[in-house]
């Protein structure tokens, strides 16, 4: 049985994080130069594949009987080490 105030949770803290990715991103960017353009195309390139990562998890899951709370579950997963990722490279400079 789902839990809902740990879902909960997990994704405002997801949520939290990826906003304070956004900030990041967007101070680089706005700085301009090389590392803005590497930074915007990054981000675009990384979308696709964590999109496609996502979309493999939660087919595989379906695909082996679990839930689609379990699916949609293991599809997050891709999304947030790519979350987390991005915070420690955007925060180390």
């Amino acid at each position: 049985m789902p839990d809902f105030w740990k879902d909960w949770s997990d994704a405002a803290a997801l949520g939290l994080e990826a906003q304070g990715v956004i900030a990041m991103r967007l101070l680089k960017i706005a700085a301009g130069g090389p590392a803005a353009d590497a930074e915007c195309r990054l981000m675009v390139t990384e979308k696709f594949a964590a999109a496609s990562a996502a979309l493999a998890e939660a087919a595989l899951a379906l695909a082996g009987g679990k839930s689609i709370h379990d699916a949609a579950t293991l599809a997050l997963v891709p999304v947030r080490r790519r979350v987390q990722a991005n915070h420690q490279r955007l925060m180390q400079g």
